[in-house]
């Protein structure tokens, strides 16, 4: 099983990071950390972006984990500048048949916070083909998903 972790926060070895792993136990698989890979905006071109390798690692993973920390309410800009980038330059189903974890972890996230967060990457998976396997907010919950793997 090939698996891929998409690391949504600026921070490689927090909170995100560490409910992959307790997801993740036991599996190998490799981090893309969106802090580190130049990702522009939608609509931005450059010749030194990043965004089609990390298209092409999700079309090779058989799984896709997908984390942010709650900031301001959302996901991180780091995450969310990836999902805007996907318009117009992935096509619809296009990561069919793969399955697509979240992680979305925060200090004191609100419920409501979370329901958004889960309904965008809910419709995301579904647009882009992959089925939306659920979400991890703690630990208890990655290790629970751990077991769908």
């Amino acid at each position: 099983m090939n698996i891929v972790f998409i690391n949504g926060s600026p921070n490689p070895n927090g909170t995100t990071a560490a409910l992959a792993k307790v997801l993740l136990q036991g599996h190998p698989y490799e981090t893309v950390e969106l802090g580190t890979t130049k990702v522009y905006g939608y609509g931005q071109h450059f010749d030194d972006d990043q965004f089609g390798s990390v298209i092409d690692k999700m079309r090779q993973a058989d799984v896709v984990v997908m984390g942010s920390p709650v900031y301001w309410h959302n996901m991180s800009g780091l995450m969310r500048n990836l999902l805007d980038h996907f318009y117009g330059q992935v096509h619809a189903g296009e990561l069919r048949g793969k399955k697509m974890y979240f992680i979305y972890q925060g200090a004191a996230p609100e419920q409501w916070m979370l329901d958004d967060g889960k309904y965008t990457m809910n419709r995301f998976a579904s647009m882009y083909g992959m089925e939306f396997a659920g979400m991890a907010t703690n630990r208890q919950e990655a290790a629970a998903l751990a077991k769908s793997l």
